[in-house]
């Protein structure tokens, strides 16, 4: 137990810190196409409390973690009203594409100080004490939420890039399964908790990761 509320104490404030940034990014990146909904809401501010839903960003983690499932979480969305941007189109698909990026970036910082700090040997032996843990969770946490955001789903941000990359037609196609977005996620979740065997996270998701982790340390190593 001891070691669980250990784990829960190091991956929510990496969890908040990855999630604050990436909403934050979403409505930086509004602002500067044209649409200052956000600013206009004060939601441009990385104090966590302003972004922090209760259920997404601690109970669900937290369970999470306490289960030994893949963890995984969400904060209140920043606004954005594709209406007011210069070009909605482009607009939204730089607003989509700013929070996984802000995340990338994040994990890059990481593998920097992980590099500089000489801790790279350690993460990759499995090794290292609460310093490099941290880092480790912080790297992985940042790196998932961006692939995570990426998939194709509405409401997350991947669906909003897709639907800009489609010729018009396919996109308001594409528009019109946006309500049931949520219903299809919670439907593979749902799929991954009750057939394990399926092994679909494991099958599907740690690949990209692994790969992508592998390319940071790779990074913290030049350093």
């Amino acid at each position: 137990m001891t070691e669980t509320l250990i784990l829960g104490a190091v991956l929510i404030p990496c969890l908040i810190v990855a999630i604050v940034f990436h909403e934050v990014a979403h409505g930086w990146t509004a602002l500067m196409l044209g649409d200052p909904t956000a600013k206009e809401q004060r939601r441009l501010s990385l104090n966590p409390i302003r972004h922090v839903d209760p259920v997404g960003t601690l109970l669900v983690p937290g369970a999470l973690a306490l289960m030994g499932a893949p963890i995984f979480g969400w904060a209140k969305p920043v606004p954005v009203n594709q209406r007011r941007l210069d070009d909605p189109r482009f607009g939204m698909m730089a607003v989509a594409a700013a929070g996984p990026g802000t995340n990338l970036l994040l994990a890059g910082l990481a593998a920097i100080v992980i590099g500089v700090t000489g801790m790279t040997e350690a993460i990759i032996a499995g090794e290292g004490g609460l310093v490099a843990t941290v880092f480790t969770y912080f790297l992985l946490i940042n790196i998932f939420l961006a692939l995570f955001n990426m998939l194709p789903i509405p409401p997350f941000d991947g669906s909003h890039i897709v639907e800009g990359l489609l010729p018009r037609p396919l996109a308001r196609a594409y528009g019109k399964f946006r309500p049931f977005g949520m219903l299809l996620f919670f439907a593979l979740i749902a799929l991954v908790w009750f057939a394990p065997d399926l092994r679909l996270f494991e099958r599907v998701f740690y690949p990209p990761v692994e790969w992508a982790l592998d390319r940071y340390l790779a990074l913290a190593s030049l350093f």
